[in-house]
């Protein structure tokens, strides 16, 4: 299963390089919605005086069939056929990446500024972004979209191939799951401060180790494209607690420093205005080609992380094969020296 796994994750990262994120209402992170959305509902009849516990059974109910439709599909596709198991489990993988259409939506924000077109942009990043855009200049548009990118670096890549290559597109989807619910139901309003408050404590709990390689490994990247890595790093340590998440800030903060500019900052949420720290020095003034920058970062990580984490499974896989050769030889060759020695010993009670 681990050169199965291995396979089906590369496989799975090629296909949303080149075809990027289908959109069709069977996408298995529009039905994981639509089981969100359901469940949201049914429990909200039946813990009506209690909230956090209706949220907490709702993300458990969505966890155990999100992880057991998907490892249902994929245990009778190997007991069909090993190749019809790999090419399935490809597909699965190949949904829960979102490398390519994290390219598209920041491309579609970058396109509308570079051509002076800031209502479309304006538009654009309405679609992408959860604070109020109606009064964002062109220098708010473009921190708005290249803090989506940055985020949804370890979210929407990242995370999902860590994720996958420790357990295949079983855990891909779990992760997912856990993700969507997220941002579904984990915000800090009236609605779901309570109702959500698990699925946020979970997201938080999933993300944090993933972030944080996240954030190392776009450091690299960063040395790699010739950006300020020295610096990345520095704003890495220094402000990557800005935020209100205990993640979202790593790669941000990458970002931000690697390119030499100024993130966050105050935003309005629903109409009010939340103060927030910024994040990064501002050495250069922000502008719009530093979307198309945070993207070439976003995919040199990406295929950075695709390299390490597949390859370390390969790895795992050969050192298991190895020692059960080995072991199973030592065993032989214990039992063998036990037959002998039986015999030997029968020999010579029996003179």
């Amino acid at each position: 299963m681990i050169i199965a796994q291995s396979a089906a994750v590369s496989i799975g990262f090629v296909l949303d390089a080149i075809f990027g994120d289908p959109d069709f209402k069977l996408h298995p992170i529009r039905l994981i919605g639509y089981l969100i959305s359901f469940l949201e509902k049914v429990m909200r009849r039946i813990f009506t005086k209690n909230e956090r516990l209706g949220g907490a059974v709702m993300a458990i109910c969505v966890l155990i069939i999100c992880g057991g439709v998907p490892f249902a599909i994929l245990f009778f596709a190997y007991r069909l056929n090993y190749f019809f198991g790999i090419a399935i489990e490809s597909v699965i993988c190949y949904f829960m990446l979102a490398a390519k259409s994290l390219k598209q939506a920041g491309m579609s924000v970058y396109k509308p500024l570079k051509n002076g077109d800031v209502d479309g942009a304006r538009k654009s990043v309405s679609m992408i972004v959860g604070r109020d855009t109606e009064s964002l200049d062109d220098i708010g548009i473009t921190k708005a979209a290249v803090e989506t990118v940055a985020e949804n670096t370890s979210d929407g890549v990242i995370a999902p191939l860590i994720y996958m290559a420790i357990g295949g597109g079983v855990l891909g989807c779990v992760y997912k799951a856990i993700n969507t619910m997220d941002s579904m139901v984990g915000y800090k309003n009236k609605r779901y401060i309570n109702f959500g408050r698990f699925a946020a404590k979970l997201d938080d709990i999933a993300n944090y180790i993933p972030s944080r390689i996240s954030a190392y490994l776009m450091i690299f990247a960063s040395k790699i494209m010739g950006c300020n890595s020295r610096n990345a790093y520095r704003i890495f340590k220094r402000d990557s607690r800005n935020h209100a998440s205990p993640n979202s800030a790593q790669t941000e903060s990458v970002v931000a420093g690697a390119l030499e500019i100024q993130l966050a900052g105050d935003a309005y949420y629903f109409g009010k205005l939340y103060k927030k720290p910024f994040i990064g020095d501002g050495i250069k003034p922000i502008k719009y080609d530093n979307i198309a920058d945070s993207i070439k970062l976003m995919y040199m990580t990406s295929v950075i992380s695709a390299v390490l984490f597949v390859g370390l499974k390969v790895a795992v896989g050969v050192v298991y094969c190895v020692l059960g050769w080995f072991f199973g030889r030592c065993c032989i060759w214990y039992m063998s020296m036990a037959v002998i020695f039986t015999e030997i010993r029968c020999v010579l009670t029996f003179r």
